[in-house]
């Protein structure tokens, strides 16, 4: 059985208590994670409040040096990286290699480049013989809190901005995915990162999480989670005068207009829906499809699901893992409760089509894509975030009624709208309450965008200049000769 142990100031060092590590594939535990309290927080702290002062120091060159070796050797290390990651998350393997070990690698590659191309801002004032000009300081100590969707591809993109930039770390991934972080740990010092500058400790947001949040040192603090902990997190941050960066949930709609193209359409519905099980924060919850085409697409797209393949995430053929944990197992499974009760239809999935397991793998955490129709908007499947393998469709008519009922919900994330006319996405993506909006396609990111949502989704945006302005500070100096 794995044990894990925080990383502080470059060594890894013992848990006083742990939690049980379940592998979501079979629900066995087979691993241990140190749940930390705040005096193990206090030493991550202090730890990081010392090495910046050496780290603050090195040069732009030499930071992205460093973080180019970490992007080499987790490359060379991908399959073990992407197995250890389907065994802690559920998610396939092949998923994990292709998608979130490949994108940890590029996030790491490309802050280290990055870093080298920023540039600083001058002004002169001739009537005052004075030169104005901005330096980028780097915060100092940062805390990250990293949820368990994508484990160390979240943890990643806040991470190698924040050493970019020169800051220290102090980080907290969720504690039902800990071991990819705990794996980070080891690649960090091998590639030559100073002791102190990424502090890693382990355990749950009730403990670990809350020690850091509320801890007065750390000045600036990213989290990906949800928006119950997000407000916590902003309240608790008014009194330090903190920096906060909030990625939270999301409600995510498609909008299919009759001219679209069905077929790349249907593919990238299908694969939008349900990639690593629905449970990412970008995933389509809600499809608007013209009434027009509505029949037929309900029917295409349920023959497609249907042949999406839920089991094993170590088989090459599974295109469906298991959900994290039994509990959010059982959360899932409430919402299509909620929606029968709310008098919808499922077209496919839960409580229709038959999950035959294996037996060695019968007590994992299964669940079979599920659709759903004739549900109003107010519904709670309709406006809730489910975070799961659950796709609500709806007709529509008009293209006011449908910009109205898509930004009908408390989040605004991202969108999808679908057309061969490009004067009905311009219009229609322009009015869409979102962080962003992908039009005929999903899930194309480029880092030197800007990422966020709006309304109860978030607060800031990541991305290159993004980041760097969240991780330092502009200094203006002004100079008379």
């Amino acid at each position: 059985m794995l044990v894990l142990q925080n990383f502080i100031n470059g060594k890894f060092v013992d848990g006083k208590k742990f939690i049980d590590g379940f592998d979501p594939s079979n629900g066995k535990i087979y691993a241990q994670i140190p749940d930390s309290d705040n005096e193990e927080v206090e030493m991550a702290v202090n730890a990081a409040k010392s090495a910046f002062l050496g780290w603050k120091t090195f040069s732009s060159e030499a930071r992205s040096k460093i973080m180019l070796k970490v992007a080499d050797i987790i490359e060379s290390r991908i399959d073990e990286f992407a197995l250890a990651e389907s065994k802690d998350q559920g998610k396939p393997v092949w998923l994990a290699k292709q998608v979130d070990i490949t994108r940890v690698v590029h996030n790491f590659r490309f802050f280290a480049s990055a870093i080298l191309h920023t540039l600083n801002h001058s002004t002169e004032q001739p009537e005052f013989d004075v030169l104005n000009y901005t330096v980028n300081v780097p915060c100092g100590v940062v805390g990250l809190i990293t949820p368990w969707n994508l484990p160390l591809y979240l943890l990643s993109f806040k991470l190698a901005p924040a050493i970019a930039c020169g800051c220290c770390v102090v980080a907290k991934p969720s504690e039902m995915t800990s071991v990819t972080a705990w794996m980070l740990c080891n690649v960090l010092s091998e590639a030559g990162l100073p002791p102190g500058v990424v502090n890693i400790v382990f355990g749950t947001g009730k403990l670990t999480g809350n020690a850091i949040v509320t801890h007065p040192e750390i000045k600036t603090l990213s989290f990906t989670g949800s928006t119950v902990t997000g407000k916590y997190i902003m309240e608790k941050s008014s009194s330090f005068m903190r920096k906060f960066s909030l990625e939270l949930g999301g409600k995510n709609a498609a909008v299919i207009f009759p001219d679209a193209n069905i077929e790349k359409c249907l593919l990238t519905c299908v694969r939008s829906a349900f990639t690593n099980q629905g449970e990412i924060c970008l995933c389509t919850s809600r499809l608007f499809v013209h009434q027009d085409i509505f029949k037929m697409f309900c029917e295409r797209y349920v023959s497609l699901i249907r042949e999406l393949k839920v089991g094993n995430p170590s088989d090459a053929s599974t295109k469906i893992g298991a959900l994290v944990s039994k509990e959010h197992l059982e959360k899932v499974k409430t919402y299509i409760k909620y929606a029968i009760e709310d008098g919808g239809t499922i077209l496919c999935g839960e409580t229709i089509d038959c999950l035959d397991l294996p037996e060695e793998i019968k007590e994992g955490y299964y669940f079979q894509p599920t659709v759903l129709v004739n549900l109003s908007d107010m519904s709670r499947c309709m406006q809730e975030e489910i975070f799961g393998p659950v796709v609500c469709i709806s007709p529509f008519t008009t293209e006011e009624e449908v910009i109205s009922r898509v930004n009908n919900v408390p989040y605004g994330l991202s969108a999808c709208v679908w057309s061969q006319n490009a004067s009905t996405l311009q219009r229609v993506s322009g009015k869409l309450d979102v962080g962003t909006v992908w039009c005929n396609c999903w899930m194309i990111r480029d880092l030197r965008m800007p990422f966020g949502g709006m309304k109860m989704s978030g607060l800031g945006r990541e991305g290159q200049d993004y980041s760097f302005d969240f991780f330092m500070e502009k200094k203006t100096i002004c100079m008379q000769f």
